[in-house]
């Protein structure tokens, strides 16, 4: 493994996108990816689910372009709603709310 790889491993465990601004969007789409992965593993009933998850398609597909930063609020703010109570689901979403800052700072 090279160095490189180790810091990404690394950053994925502690939850911080610190150091994964190599371009845009990428810090985004790696925190919506993790978003997503600890949404589906998440099998308890949440009732705005469906927000979340149509939110988290919203901001991968922004992460890939020129996303609107009151876009980039809107969804991050209805994610935050609709799973900002569950314990479990912490991490990963103050990693997508890292990333939402830095991308609205660049």
């Amino acid at each position: 493994m090279v160095v490189g790889e180790m810091q990404a491993v690394d950053a994925d465990r502690s939850g911080s996108v610190a150091g994964m601004s190599a371009g845009g969007g990428v810090a985004l789409g790696a925190a919506v990816a993790r978003m997503e992965r600890d949404l589906a593993a998440y099998r308890a009933v949440l009732p705005d689910r469906a927000v979340a998850e149509d939110q988290l398609a919203e901001l991968a597909r922004q992460s890939a372009g020129a996303p609107a930063p009151e876009q980039l609020r809107h969804s991050l703010l209805l994610i935050a709603s609709a799973l900002g109570s569950v314990s479990a689901l912490t991490a990963p979403l103050a990693v997508l709310r890292e990333a939402v800052e830095q991308e609205l700072n660049r």
